[in-house]
């Protein structure tokens, strides 16, 4: 279990080591408050949709288990909107479309293809879990860097003052590009040096 949670932040981080999401990855991250909200969102309906079908998964044909899948994705992102329009308005606002998009995230389709259509419902919902959580942590972190840089504060609250310069193209589009290939350049070193030091020992 605790493999099957770690993998998902490290190992096979949805966008860092899969890239997988990347549509509101590098659409909703303008902020990190908009890292997070997406991110949670995401994995309330991962997790909620790995459980289902991993006790379904015995009863869905096989010839119709990818519509089977995506009608179980379909009805948890529909419960997941309602409720963020009704408790978190601004959440909802904020995210907009990229809410019920969530239905053709390929992280969520993937994962129900991959793990809880082979696994039992807490297995699955452990991988829920752990991929939910790297995914937001993901989304967080590329939403923070671009806030930072590119409007001079982190989650709404000023950093440097009204002397600061923001660097608007960080809250672009190609911000967002740049932000995710620089993080996945230092992650990829780190990870190179980690394996050169393994062999040496």
């Amino acid at each position: 279990m605790k493999k099957t949670f770690l993998n998902g932040i490290f190992k096979e981080n949805p966008t860092f080591a899969l890239f997988l999401g990347m549509c509101p990855t590098l659409a909703v991250t303008t902020a990190a408050f908009n890292g997070v909200g997406m991110g949670l969102s995401t994995m309330a309906v991962l997790i909620c949709s790995n459980i289902f079908i991993s006790l379904l998964r015995k009863f869905i044909p096989e010839k119709v288990r990818i519509a089977a899948y995506v009608v179980v994705i379909a009805s948890f992102v529909t419960v997941v909107e309602m409720a963020l329009k009704a408790y978190a308005p601004a959440v909802s606002e904020s995210l907009g479309l990229y809410i019920p998009l969530i239905v053709v995230n390929c992280i969520i389709l993937g994962r129900a293809e991959a793990f809880a259509s082979k696994n039992g419902a807490l297995a699955s919902a452990v991988d829920g879990l752990g991929m939910g959580l790297g995914f937001t942590l993901a989304l967080t972190i590329i939403g923070s860097v671009r806030e930072i840089l590119g409007a001079g504060t982190f989650f709404g609250i000023s950093l440097f003052g009204e002397s600061f310069q923001p660097v608007t193209i960080m809250i672009l589009p190609p911000g967002a590009f740049l932000t995710l290939g620089i993080i996945v350049m230092v992650i990829n070193i780190i990870s190179a040096k980690k394996k050169g030091a393994d062999k040496v020992a």
